[in-house]
């Protein structure tokens, strides 16, 4: 089996182009690897990716259901199969962002975004969790003049309250956790990461891009 890395944080955190230099850094080293994403990575997913970019007013569950549906999809589809075929699959966002969002910042019940999750994954979790974590006022900042999508457009008490979540679940689980300063150069990230894949691929071969 592969490995599983996902990278979260709030809006603006540089996740996604920390995702995308981990998987080109998996590449040059010969790892194999496959950069995904969600919601998306299918056209089924992608469909509720355009749903959330249009901004709107869906109730909180219907996204809970909505995001489970494409996760399912998704690890059904690609992730699951790249795993058994011995690749590091790298994917911006999975099920810590449900718990954060919906459950923090919309306020669902936990114990149901945990049960539902559950049956989504089939119990499926990363091996490594990156969260890239900064004041929320920071990230908002930095979206300006971007479009936005539905949670983009919540007031900041709401950011505060995801971001809240996403610190809880870290340390509620420490060793599966690295939590980033994502105010530091995407360059000091970027090692500090590889510097923890590192150990998961220590028993993995390369295979040396000639």
């Amino acid at each position: 089996m592969g490995n599983f890395i996902v990278f979260e944080g709030c809006e603006g955190s540089g996740k996604s182009t920390q995702a995308r230099l981990l998987y080109n850094r998996l590449l040059e080293k010969g790892y194999p690897g496959l950069l995904t994403h969600e919601p998306g990575g299918t056209s089924f997913g992608e469909s509720i990716r355009r749903t959330l970019r249009k901004g709107d007013h869906i109730n909180p569950s219907t996204w809970l259901f909505l995001f489970s549906a494409a996760r399912t999809q998704l690890l059904d589809e690609i992730v699951r199969p790249a795993l058994i075929s011995g690749q590091t699959v790298v994917c911006d966002r999975y099920f810590p962002s449900t718990v954060s969002y919906q459950g923090y910042g919309y306020g669902l019940d936990l114990d149901m975004i945990y049960t539902i999750t559950e049956i989504a994954t089939q119990g499926l979790r990363s091996d490594i969790v990156v969260l890239l974590d900064s004041p929320p006022s920071l990230g908002v900042n930095r979206r300006k003049g971007q479009r936005r999508d539905r949670f983009e457009t919540e007031p900041i008490d709401f950011h505060e309250r995801v971001r809240e979540g996403y610190l809880k679940q870290a340390k509620d689980d420490p060793e599966r956790w690295l939590v980033l300063d994502a105010t530091l150069r995407k360059e000091e990230i970027a090692e500090a990461v590889w510097g923890k894949v590192q150990l998961l691929l220590g028993n993995i071969q390369a295979n040396p891009i000639v």
